[in-house]
């Protein structure tokens, strides 16, 4: 079977990467602002990031089939198989990406790699798509890095506050 570069593909990969980002950044570093405990911080990124790229794909799946349902003239030829995986593995690959610096390094040293290589990461993400979709890549860059660091910001404030 033959993938194209189809819309809702698409929608789910950006979706997935951005969120995958965004979401497990606010949650890695604000549990690693609220306790010191690096295993505990690794357990709950982790299990973190697999319940939420599998809540992802889930309503990815159950979106999508609904659209598909709705529509009667058949338009929508995605695979909902295909759009859930891609959601899922999109969420999954990005969401490790801020975890990995806590693997390595202290707590208090980890927290700063990984907010800066997520946000570096999603400035990249962002410049890609304005290309893909032709339109300004360095606004869409600027776009998506400030909508992840406003994410990362709720989740320091929120583990400062509720520091255990």
């Amino acid at each position: 079977m033959k993938i194209d570069l189809h819309e809702d593909y698409f929608r789910s990969v950006m979706f997935g990467l951005q969120d995958g980002l965004v979401s497990t950044t606010g949650v890695v570093v604000g549990i690693s602002a609220g306790v010191s405990d690096q295993a505990i911080i690794i357990l709950a990124s982790f299990v973190a990031v697999s319940v939420e790229a599998s809540s992802m794909a889930a309503g990815q799946y159950s979106s999508e089939k609904a659209v598909h349902q709705l529509d009667k003239s058949g338009k929508h030829k995605d695979s909902l198989i295909i759009g859930a995986s891609l959601m899922f593995f999109s969420y999954l690959g990005a969401g490790f990406v801020p975890i990995s610096p806590f693997l390595i390094f202290t707590p208090e040293v980890a927290r700063v790699v990984s907010i800066s290589v997520a946000l570096m990461v999603l400035f990249v993400i962002g410049y890609f798509k304005g290309r893909i979709v032709k339109e300004r890549a360095l606004r869409s860059a600027v776009e998506m890095l400030v909508i992840g660091g406003l994410a990362t910001v709720i989740g320091l404030v929120v583990g400062n506050f509720l520091k255990v």
